[in-house]
């Protein structure tokens, strides 16, 4: 595997090392969202089919397109922190991995000596 380049000015190289450093943090990392769901039951004369309707919940579910295709999981009330906590450490990972590409870019183009080529 290719090394960074060895010219690289000790301010690049520090931020390449923190990059490395916030990535090898992270332990769970998802994409999606969380919702909370109302639905009506369907049972006659249920509280849900009332006027106002009175809808059961909340359901919480946690869904993301993965390869393509919606997944979507049912979560416990106790699960949806820590899913939500999940989807931020995702989205952190998504802005780092944004961020180590700049910088190499940034690496490689001092390394050949101009920015514009």
């Amino acid at each position: 595997m290719p090394s960074a380049p060895k010219s690289l000015p000790p301010r690049l190289r520090a931020r390449l090392a923190r990059c490395k450093q916030e990535l090898l943090g992270i332990e769970i990392a998802l994409q999606g969202s969380v919702t909370e769901r109302w639905m009506p039951c369907g049972k006659q004369g249920c509280r849900c089919q009332g006027e106002p309707p009175q809808l059961h919940g909340p359901y919480y579910q946690w869904t993301a397109k993965l390869d393509g295709k919606t997944k979507t999981l049912r979560l416990q009330p106790e699960e949806v922190e820590d899913f939500r906590a999940w989807i931020g450490q995702g989205q952190r990972l998504d802005e780092w991995v944004r961020e180590w590409r700049r910088l190499s870019l940034e690496a490689i183009e001092h390394s050949r000596g101009s920015s514009d080529r």
